[in-house]
């Protein structure tokens, strides 16, 4: 009995590990497994050696269930699943692993469990994946976290915006989602080889409303033209002015304009103006009249507002400032400040200062935008000015001094020793070893001529024959300021007036143009305190050259191009010197 008992908890040891071994669908001849036929003769040793051969087995056992964890880590790349021991019929023997299973209690299996799961625990504690140990020498290529190759592409999403530029080409520019406009004009500069003054700005332009206005340096490019209709465009364009009142505050903030909240008595200092604004806890307030459009109709009717940093109200009796008098006509946080381009014909407009606030929800409906005109362009650059203070405060002074912080960093010695201004200039004599002051005014008048001869001399090119040089000054004079920024060949008057203000009315901003009444002659068109000045450059011949003069005369240069240096450096007859180009960039 006891035999038997051995027997048969050796067969059922057996057909487990061919359960666990092999698949049901496979069929396994357990013949060769099988131990010789026992006999019951007394010569037969009764007393067979089984438990030896079940102990052997279980390390068997082992060795199978380490194997296939290892196989499981392999399959399923470092994630280990705890097999499940479902045991399979055999074709061999229907029916007999189901009946000891039955009836038949597995002592001996049990332990070979809980041995087997311990195994798999172990080694899922001390090996997370299924890599061998030795040091790779290429881990980006194994980590897809790292790989070029292997990791996916995780690329940012992009936007397409395109650009004009004031001659009608456009370039199509991708840029991220949060790109501002800064970061897009000094891409364009990039592209378009340009002269990087940190003066360019991306115009938010909207032909069929006729309005436009220039996009702060910190605003969202893709924000932006997310609330533009499909007529609208982005366009490249120079705008001095940009930051211009940080330099000269007084220029656009007269002292009758500028008032408190708090009635406070006595003049406003120039270095208190533009705190008050920037600093939140202040309470500045811009006071005036203006013209304001009635809905629906093309009548204007004059009325006394204020702009707070609330918004802007208008007084519904007289100049009274009390709460119950003042009426909200719009707000700063949600709306944006335009400049009208369509001309005071199309509105019926009382002057030529109109400017418009437009709410930024607002694509291309006219009912919701508030028309508003200046009496003159002073009053109108106040409001402006004023609105954009007031909405972003010290985030556009941190925008203004990101260039300034740039020039600070670079070399002494490329920035004069001193500024001076342009009513402090006096005439030098450097002939002896030491520079002298002319005071005699006739010795001034004449060192100046003998420096326009100087110019003319500096462009005179004679070949080795001593025959002119195809580049003669008498040919390139009629040709070579073609090729500069500031000259824009034959447009009209209102053309020239309509690029200097788009391009901010800044002293010293010039162009030079052709002459439409004198074939031969050329115009310089400069902006002087906010107003627009022409002045005829007339040509002049002397032994057989052509020479061009501002003066009738005096002073003459043999091509535009030297006039334009040497203005830029005195200011001769003129106002002031010509400091800021009117350019126009084709992209």
């Amino acid at each position: 009995a006891n035999f038997l008992h051995k027997q048969d908890s050796f067969l059922n040891h057996f057909w487990h590990i061919v359960d666990l071994c092999f698949p049901a669908t496979f069929t396994v001849t357990v013949t060769h497994f099988l131990p010789p036929p026992f006999s019951t003769s007394p010569s037969t040793d009764d007393d067979v050696d089984l438990e030896q051969l079940v102990n052997d087995m279980n390390s068997s056992m082992e060795s199978v269930y380490s194997t296939h964890a290892d196989t499981a880590l392999l399959l399923n790349n470092g994630h280990v699943h705890a097999p499940h021991h479902q045991h399979h019929m055999h074709p061999a023997y229907p029916g007999h692993g189901q009946a000891h299973r039955r009836h038949t209690p597995l002592r001996h299996s049990q332990p070979m469990h809980i041995r087997a799961v311990r195994c798999l625990q172990e080694e899922q504690q001390l090996r997370p994946a299924s890599l061998p140990a030795i040091p790779n020498p290429f881990p980006e290529l194994c980590s897809p976290a790292g790989s070029p190759v292997l990791s996916p592409i995780q690329t940012s999403e992009n936007h397409i915006v395109k650009v004009w530029s004031e001659d009608g080409a456009g370039k199509v520019v991708e840029i991220p989602a949060d790109m501002t406009a800064r970061d897009v004009c000094q891409l364009l500069v990039y592209k378009s080889h340009c002269l990087d003054d940190n003066a360019w700005t991306l115009v938010e332009h909207h032909p069929i409303l006729g309005l436009e206005r220039c996009l702060e340096d910190h605003e969202l490019v893709v924000q932006v033209q997310a609330s533009m209709s499909s007529d609208s465009k982005f366009l490249f364009r120079k705008n001095y002015a940009k930051y211009e009142f940080f330099r000269n505050p007084l220029n656009f903030f007269p002292e009758q304009m500028v008032a408190w909240c708090q009635e406070s008595d006595g003049s406003i200092p120039q270095s208190q103006l533009l705190q008050n604004f920037l600093n939140s806890s202040s309470c500045p307030e811009i006071q005036g009249y203006l013209y304001l459009k009635e809905p629906g109709r093309k009548s204007w009717k004059k009325l006394y507002m204020f702009l707070r940093r609330s918004g802007l109200y208008y007084s519904t009796k007289g100049t009274s400032k009390e709460p119950r008098h003042l009426q909200l006509l719009s707000d700063l946080e949600d709306s944006n400040i335009f400049t009208i381009i369509t001309g005071r014909k199309l509105h019926n407009a009382p002057t030529d200062y109109q400017f418009c606030i437009k709410p930024s929800k607002v694509r291309s409906d006219c009912k919701e935008l508030k028309m508003l005109c200046a009496e003159d362009e002073q009053s109108r650059t106040c409001w402006m000015t004023a609105f954009r203070l007031l909405k972003y405060g010290i985030v556009l002074y941190q925008s203004y001094n990101v260039p300034q912080q740039r020039k600070s960093n670079l070399s002494p010695f490329t920035a004069p020793v001193r500024s001076v201004s342009e009513n402090s200039l006096v005439a030098m004599d450097f002939s002896g070893r030491t520079g002298r002051v002319i005071d005699n005014p006739v010795e001034a008048q004449s060192a100046a001529l003998e420096e326009g001869q100087t110019w003319r001399k500096r462009s005179q090119r004679m070949n080795v024959l001593g025959s002119p040089s195809p580049l003669h000054p008498s040919s390139l004079s009629t040709v070579i300021h073609r090729t500069q920024v500031w000259f824009h060949g034959r447009i009209m008057r209102e053309e020239a007036h309509k690029m200097i203000i788009q391009q901010g009315q800044v002293d010293g901003l010039f162009l030079l143009r052709d002459s439409q009444s004198n074939p031969k002659a050329f115009v310089l068109t400069l902006c002087h305190h906010q107003k627009i000045k022409h002045f005829q450059i007339l040509p002049c011949e002397e032994d057989g050259q052509v020479f061009f003069s501002l003066d009738d005369g005096t002073t003459k240069f043999t091509d535009l191009i030297h006039l334009v240096e040497f203005y830029q450096l005195n200011r001769g007859v003129l106002p002031c010197k010509l400091k800021h180009p009117c350019t126009a960039v084709a992209l």
